[in-house]
């Protein structure tokens, strides 16, 4: 066997407590783990109806691309290479985890890990790592990532806040390495956002997605602002409100078939639809995000 995959024998209690879990056929504990039989080849979950093997020939493994890894192949019967989010009766339970991480996250007062995040959720960072991305299309650093720059817009927007200290506050450690990334988060430099994007040129274009109107704002250096709401033109007054100092252009036909393109590419009605409305937005948004930093104008 691969001695390089993540197995769970290093912790006996860990283990003996996953063996009863594997005798009790645990539904609950589906996607936290999986067994594996050395006798057969085969791995499971834990609530898999087939006969189980001895104890002494049983291996546990985080996650099924391990069990893989180390020779072992799916059971066909309980499919644990199958997300087990798609099973509808952890829909729910699932949904619910994943929400209650995002407010974790949110109301957090310094920057969580993954480690952090998880054990929060009452999982292990591996299960919820796969949760939490197959219910919002995001992994959760970049959950966080979103967050914290959504946390560095409003501070710079807050008059009585200085560049420095709008940085620290919204959770980086360092300022220089926020203005080499800060392009990337805010569309422009840090002083410009702050002025409401003076001497910017902003090009906007408005697209309609299942959660509605989608503006998207991109000044030379990047984009700047993604507004999502019912009434397009409500979106426009809310950029003027944002860069009042800035030149914002609109009608430009190759932008605004590249935003429509990109809001198809990223747009699943599927993902999230059991997480509150406003969580999918966050999640929509930054998709929405990560796509145009991918995907440059005339791809």
């Amino acid at each position: 066997m691969n001695l390089m995959t993540r197995t769970l024998t290093s912790n006996n209690d860990t283990d003996e407590s996953r063996w009863l879990k594997v005798l009790a056929r645990d539904k609950a504990s589906d996607g936290e783990f999986v067994y594996a039989v050395r006798t057969t080849g085969v791995y499971c979950r834990p609530s898999c109806p087939s006969r189980r093997g001895k104890r002494e020939n049983v291996q546990f493994f985080m996650v099924a691309e391990d069990a893989e890894r180390a020779g072992f192949r799916p059971c066909m019967r309980c499919k644990p290479h199958v997300d087990v989010t798609l099973d509808a009766q952890n829909s729910a339970r699932y949904a619910d985890m994943v929400s209650a991480a995002c407010r974790f996250i949110e109301n957090a007062d310094e920057v969580p890990a993954l480690e952090d995040i998880a054990r929060a959720a009452g999982a292990s960072p591996a299960h919820f790592h796969r949760i939490f991305k197959s219910f919002t299309g995001l992994t959760p650093k970049a959950y966080v990532d979103a967050h914290r720059a959504e946390k560095m817009r409003a501070a710079l927007k807050s008059s009585d806040s200085r560049v420095t200290d709008a940085i620290y506050e919204a959770g980086y450690n360092s300022s220089s390495r926020f203005y080499e990334a800060s392009d990337k988060i805010l569309g422009m430099k840090p002083k410009a956002f702050k002025s409401g994007g003076e001497n910017e040129t902003i090009r906007f274009a408005i697209g309609q997605s299942t959660l509605g109107a989608v503006l998207v704002a991109e000044s030379g250096k990047g984009v700047c602002a993604i507004l999502m709401g019912d009434d397009p033109q409500e979106l426009i007054i809310d950029l003027e409100k944002r860069f009042p100092k800035a030149q914002l252009v609109g009608a430009d036909r190759d932008f605004e078939d590249h935003i429509a393109q990109v809001i198809g590419f990223v747009e699943n009605p599927g993902i999230g639809f059991d997480l509150p409305l406003d969580l999918r937005g966050t999640a929509f948004q930054q998709r929405v995000w990560q796509a145009l930093r991918e995907i440059p104008v005339g791809k």
